[in-house]
């Protein structure tokens, strides 16, 4: 077993372990619209399969809101 941190909580990770695994192990929503970052670098989604998770590692998830303008008219 490994510690890794996910979102900021540590949690036990049997190794090896790729990104692409570690999203479905980690019950990620919408994992279609997340971007993931691993050590503060973000990752490109065609190498997720390729990219290990290793003993230390920070992984984040992350998900990207669009949002509008409020405009107060006087």
């Amino acid at each position: 077993m490994a510690t890794i941190t996910i979102n900021g909580e540590q949690r036990d990770l049997q190794l090896p372990a790729s990104l692409a695994q570690l999203i479905a192990a980690s019950d990620v929503e919408q994992p279609e619209m997340v971007s993931v970052q691993l050590n503060d670098e973000f990752v490109d989604r065609d190498d997720w399969d390729k990219t290990t998770v290793n003993e230390g590692d920070t992984v984040d998830f992350l998900y990207f809101m669009g949002g509008g303008c409020f405009v107060v008219e006087s």
